[in-house]
């Protein structure tokens, strides 16, 4: 990572409610409608935000707890409602849910005793995606000359 604070992603039409994502890095990710008729599994934009939400804890818990032991199974599942009110579509009752197992061992119970102030240091301090979620910051939407 450099000192650059900025984070920048591109996104481009692919078809009609098809879009890939390139990163600085030229990592890419395919997302689209979710409502193809072809049953397309591409992710959606409010999938995406979940994902980023979760990824970004799991990230922060995985690199605390693994020094310690590596886990045997190691999933975390973000949900969220779907709400369409007076302030617009948004999502509610967002809820990060860590299922973390660790083999037998002095390194794997230290991991096990750490995990709770892992996964709560990461959604109190940590974690940039959930952390802008929770505070809020305003987005700009402009149009440029093609």
């Amino acid at each position: 990572m450099t000192d650059n604070p900025v984070r920048t992603v591109t996104v481009e039409r692919t078809s009609t409610g098809h879009f890939t994502a390139t990163n600085t890095r030229g990592g890419t990710i395919s997302f689209g409608t979710g409502s193809g008729a072809d049953g397309d599994t591409e992710f959606t934009p409010v999938e995406l935000l979940l994902a980023a939400i979760g990824g970004c804890t799991a990230v922060d818990v995985d690199i605390a707890t693994s020094r310690h032991a590596e886990p045997s199974g190691f999933s975390v599942t973000v949900t969220g409602n779907k709400v369409s009110d007076d302030l617009g579509n948004r999502m509610t009752d967002l809820t990060v849910t860590f299922s973390v197992a660790f083999p037998d061992g002095e390194g794997a119970d230290r991991a096990r005793a750490i995990l709770p102030r892992a996964v709560k240091t990461s959604h109190d301090r940590l974690c940039t995606v959930s952390r802008t979620v929770e505070i809020g910051t305003p987005v700009t939407a402009t149009v440029e000359e093609a």
